[in-house]
C-alpha cells in the first residue's frame, strides 16, 4: 500500500482523498527556500507524512549543500517517515532543525536515537590471552559450581533431617513414582548393557590370558571386576545419563514456568516436594541396580566362557564362589548409595539453577550429566584407595 500511496501523491491527488484518516483537509508536503541573515533556510510546510510526502524527498536529495538551517514552523503534521526524511537531510547538510513543535521534536529525537552507527567489532584478542581468559572463566565457574553443590548438599542434609523428625511429611507417592522411573524402567537397558560388558571383559581377558595358558583366570577377572568396580560404576553412569538428566530437565522446566515460585508462595518447600523424592529414589535404587548389573555382567561373562573357552556354567559358578570374596560385594554395595546421592544432587541442583529461557534447560541438563559422571569417577577413585587401605583388596 505504501508504494501505491506515494505514487498517487506524486501525481497530484489530494492527501485527504488518499488517506482521509491521516488528517482532515491535509495539504501535501512542500518546502521553500529563502535567504536571510542566518543563510539559506529550507522551510517545510504541509503534512509531512507517508501518504503526503510526494516528491519532497527527491527534491531534498537534489539539494547539494549550502543549507544553514531547516525550519519546521510551517508544518501541519509529521509522522515517523517524515521525521526520518528531515533527520537524514539535516545530517547530510549538517544544519540545525528549528521551529519544531513538541510532537515533531519528540519524533525527531526518537529517530536520531535509533540512527546511531553500529558498534564496530572489537579487535580479535591475542590467542594466548584468549586461552588464558577462557581458562580463568572455567576455573571461576568450577569453583562457583563446587561451592553451590556443597551448599546444596547441606540443604539436602537439613531436609533429610526434617523428614526423619517428621515422617508424615515424606511424600510416599512421589518417592514410589521415582523408584519406578529410576529403577524398574531402567532394568532392561541396565541389564543389556551389563550383559554385553561382561561378554567384552571375558573376551578381551581370555585373549590375553590364553598367551600364558591361564584362560581359566578369566572367571577371576569377570567376577572380581564386575562385583567390585564395573557393575556399580557402569550403572551409575547409565543412571546419571538417564535419570539425572531427567531430574534437571523436569525441575528446570518448572523453574521456567515459575511453578517452583508458586510452590514457595503456597507454603510448599521445593526441597521436600521436588528434590528429596528424587534423591531418595536414586539412593535406594542404586544398590539394587548395581547388584543386578553385576549379576547380568557375570552371566554375560559365563556365557562367553561356555561358548568360547569350554568352561561349563557349573564350573564357572563354582570357580566364581572360590575366587570372589564377599568383601567385593560389600564394596559395590557401599559405593552404590553414595553414587546415587551424587547423581540426585547434581541433577536437582542444576535444575534449580535454570534461569531465562529454554536453552538454559539444555545447558543445565548437560551440566548435570557431566558433573554427576565426573564426581562419580572421582569418588570411585577415593573409595578404591580407602578399601585398599582397610584391607578389602
Amino acid at each position: 500500500m505504501a508504494p501505491i500511496t506515494r505514487r498517487m501523491g506524486q501525481i497530484g491527488l489530494p492527501c485527504n482523498a488518499i488517506c482521509p484518516t491521516v488528517r482532515p483537509m491535509a495539504t501535501p508536503a512542500d518546502f521553500t527556500e529563502r535567504d536571510d541573515a542566518q543563510g539559506r533556510t529550507i522551510s517545510l510546510s504541509g503534512t509531512l507524512s507517508l501518504a503526503c510526502l510526494g516528491d519532497v524527498p527527491a527534491r531534498l536529495d537534489a539539494i547539494a549543500d549550502g543549507v544553514a538551517q531547516i525550519d519546521l514552523a510551517g508544518l501541519d503534521h509529521i509522522d515517523t517517515i517524515g521525521a526520518w526524511v528531515v533527520h537524514r537531510f539535516a545530517m547530510r547538510m549538517d544544519a540545525p532543525v528549528t521551529g519544531a513543535g513538541e510532537d515533531a521534536q519528540r519524533l525527531l529525537d526518537a529517530v536520531a536515537r535509533n540512527d546511531e552507527p553500529l558498534a564496530t567489532a572489537a579487535p580479535p584478542l591475542n590467542p594466548v590471552v584468549r586461552v588464558l581468559a577462557e581458562t580463568g572463566d572455567a576455573v571461576r565457574l568450577t569453583g562457583q559450581t563446587m561451592l553451590g553443590l556443597i551448599g546444596f548438599l547441606g540443604a539436602t542434609t537439613l531436609s533429610f533431617g526434617r523428614l526423619i523428625t517428621h515422617p508424615r511429611s515424606v511424600r510416599i507417592n512421589a518417592v514410589v513414582q521415582r523408584l519406578e522411573v529410576v529403577g524398574i524402567k531402567a532394568l532392561a537397558i541396565v541389564g543389556l548393557m551389563s550383559f554385553l560388558v561382561g561378554i567384552v571383559i571375558a573376551q578381551q581377558g581370555s585373549v590375553q590370558l590364553q598367551q600364558f595358558g591361564m584362560e581359566v583366570l578369566t572367571v577371576n577377572l569377570v567376577g572380581r571386576l564386575t562385583f567390585r568396580e564395573l557393575g556399580v560404576l557402569m550403572t551409575a553412569i547409565m543412571v546419571a545419563g538417564r535419570s539425572g538428566s531427567a531430574f534437571a530437565a523436569q525441575i528446570g522446566t518448572m523453574m521456567l514456568n515459575e511453578e517452583v515460585d508458586a510452590m514457595r508462595t503456597i507454603g510448599v518447600r521445593p526441597m521436600e516436594a521436588l528434590v528429596m523424592p528424587r534423591i531418595l529414589a536414586t539412593v535406594i535404587m542404586m544398590p539394587l541396580l548395581g547388584f543386578y548389573a553385576s549379576v547380568c555382567a557375570v552371566i554375560g561373562g559365563g556365557f562367553l566362557c561356555a561358548v568360547s573357552l569350554d568352561i561349563p556354567p557349573v564350573t564357572f559358578v563354582q570357580r566364581l564362589r572360590e575366587v570372589v570374596p564377599i568383601t567385593d560385594l560389600y564394596v559395590g554395595l557401599v559405593k552404590a548409595p553414595v553414587f546415587g546421592l551424587i547423581i540426585g544432587i547434581a541433577g536437582c541442583f542444576q535444575g534449580l539453577q535454570v534461569r531465562g529461557n529454554a536453552e538454559e534447560v539444555g545447558t543445565r541438563t548437560t551440566a548435570a550429566v557431566v558433573q554427576a559422571i565426573f564426581l562419580v569417577i572421582v569418588i570411585d577413585a577415593v573409595f578404591a584407595v580407602f578399601f585398599t587401605w582397610i584391607g578389602w583388596n
